[in-house]
């Protein structure tokens, strides 16, 4: 599922091929990606539009233009691309944005889970973020220690709550805790100052190094790396990985490094 870096990655690739571009033409190939937008509607207020430049915040991508914003959610299997006129629509692709360089932005989701927002105002904007907590990249500990500490549930399921942080997903949740050597079961409000101060800290190392990847990268010295290994072994400290689910989700640990 795309998280924080994937959705800096498409951020990028919206700035390099539409920033300052004036859409052209749109092709809406599956209506099942506009939320709360009508194919007409999105043809009448988007096109001769220019592009302004693009903002995340957590998972959600916000494209400015010189009417009404374009809002992205690229839900669990959604990714944006800058493509060519001779390259091909691909099966999944769901919306394609012609700019008047005769470049195109495809936004591919398989599973549509999320999809395409259009917002009028500000304020619009506001009301489609919704609850967000503030964007887990360069977070301050202060604020990192005034929003988790204390939370009722497993420390993992806060983590991955975006009205407490915005961007952390499954996977990043995973790697954070193995590096700070806290287990994803164990309950927030049990930990102390020094834990989530560590989390904190794991967790800015880890955001510099995924998002100039744009993933999450699966790099055999990170527990990432190890996630679709038959028999996983820590990274660490080379002891069995061990796999459960948190919340719904698929969590991995290690029980020997992780308290």
């Amino acid at each position: 599922m795309p998280e924080l870096p994937d959705v800096e990655g498409f951020r990028e690739v919206l700035r390099s091929c539409g920033t300052g571009r004036r859409i052209t033409g749109i092709d809406v190939r599956d209506a099942g990606v506009l939320r709360g937008v009508t194919v007409r509607r999105l043809h009448r207020e988007l096109v001769g539009r220019r592009l302004g430049e693009p903002r995340r915040h957590g998972k959600w991508l916000v494209a400015p233009t010189d009417g009404p914003t374009v809002v992205w959610h690229f839900g669990m299997t959604g990714l944006l691309l800058c493509a060519s006129p001779d390259d091909a629509v691909a099966e999944h692709d769901r919306l394609v944005l012609v700019l008047d360089d005769d470049r195109r932005l495809h936004y591919r989701d398989q599973r549509k889970l999320q999809g395409v927002h259009l917002a009028g105002s500000d304020e619009a904007v506001g009301h489609i973020l919704g609850d967000l907590g503030p964007d887990a990249l360069g977070l301050s500990r202060d604020t990192f220690l005034e929003r988790v500490a204390g939370r009722r549930g497993a420390v993992k399921n806060v983590l991955m709550d975006q009205s407490v942080l915005a961007g952390l997903g499954n996977l990043l949740s995973d790697e954070i805790l193995w590096r700070a050597r806290v287990a994803p079961s164990r309950p927030a409000r049990d930990l102390d100052e020094a834990e989530l101060r560590r989390i904190h800290a794991a967790m800015g190392r880890v955001l510099r190094s995924a998002v100039p990847t744009a993933r999450v990268p699966p790099r055999r010295t990170w527990l990432t790396g190890h996630r679709d290994d038959p028999d996983p072994l820590c990274p660490r400290c080379g002891g069995s990985l061990r796999s459960d689910r948190t919340g719904g989700r698929r969590s991995m640990w290690c029980p020997d490094c992780q308290d």
